[in-house]
């Protein structure tokens, strides 16, 4: 079954953060993953989550999702993500 990566970043330093997004979907896709949402407007409708930019990525199964945040490809990304925005990684959840 499908599963969603759903995160919430708030990028505070846009420049440099620049490389990340050109270096993390060679790692996403070879996984299986593909980005299904990636920033753009958003508007709450209810309640009180003031997201910054979401970020929804379909992999195959959890399975492909959890090895692709555990891989050596992605730790060194991980970390440039950490430097230069605050993220929130909401969730792995099992859809369709």
């Amino acid at each position: 079954m499908a599963a969603y990566v759903i995160v919430d970043v708030d990028v505070v330093e846009p420049k440099p953060y620049q490389e990340y997004v050109r270096r993390v979907p060679p790692t996403i896709a070879r996984d299986g993953g593909r980005f299904l949402i990636r920033g753009g407007r958003s508007e709450t409708l209810a309640g009180h989550w003031q997201p910054q930019r979401i970020v929804v990525i379909e992999f195959p199964s959890i399975e492909q999702a959890k090895a692709w945040y555990a891989s050596p490809e992605y730790a060194d990304l991980l970390q440039m993500r950490r430097r230069h925005a605050r993220t929130n990684f909401l969730a792995i959840v099992e859809g369709v």
